[in-house]
């Protein structure tokens, strides 16, 4: 998944910059193998800042990660959605442009939310209420579209589901993998679902 470029931490405030360090380092090692030490190390900050920023500890940063991933990649669905006045279309290019991003970071950057909230210990209901709200976040911005297309709303929700559900799987197969073509399936399989409803161009 896309996310800002390093080199725009050197202008983020200190705050912006734990966080994003902190969302990057938790998409691609995971929350418990990403330490408070090495964050402030690769944030350019000092662990006083960390925890004056954040006086819950991990658990806090990890739930703000969290938000920044939600943010960043309500983003990126809906501009792809909205590039394109036809669904099923969209989805060939989100798919398209979530294996770009794939590859352009090595096979490392998966979805920052579900890289995050994976492995994450009960006692963190912060991160796990934060992953929740962004899943839900993403299927409304998918219902919305389809609303939008004609679809009926109990269609577009269930279809929302579907759409997202199927988004982390590929995505989270295409990084395993180290190959585009999960993803490029998932695309044109969910491009003939969306279809099938009717009022859709078939790709």
């Amino acid at each position: 998944m896309k996310t800002k470029a390093p080199h725009d931490l050197e202008t983020a405030g200190t705050r912006e910059r734990i966080v994003r360090t902190a969302s990057r380092l938790m998409q691609r090692q995971g929350y418990e193998g990403t330490g408070i030490k090495q964050i402030s190390r690769e944030a350019g900050a000092t662990l006083g800042s960390v925890y004056h920023f954040f006086p819950g500890g991990k658990q806090e940063l990890g739930t703000a990660a969290v938000r920044l991933g939600d943010e960043e990649f309500t983003e990126l669905l809906r501009e792809s959605l909205d590039a394109e006045p036809d669904p099923a279309k969209a989805l060939v290019a989100l798919t398209a442009s979530l294996a770009q991003g794939l590859r352009e970071s090595d096979w490392l950057d998966g979805c920052p939310v579900t890289s995050t909230v994976v492995g994450t210990a009960v006692g963190a209901p912060g991160i796990h209420q934060a992953a929740a709200e962004a899943f839900a976040r993403w299927r409304a911005v998918v219902a919305e579209k389809l609303v939008a297309a004609g679809f009926a709303e109990a269609d577009a929700e269930d279809l929302a589901h579907t759409v997202i559900a199927t988004l982390e799987g590929a995505e989270l197969a295409s990084q395993v993998a180290r190959s585009e073509t999960p993803l490029e399936a998932a695309g044109r399989h969910l491009a003939r679902l969306v279809a099938s409803y009717g009022g859709s161009v078939r790709t």
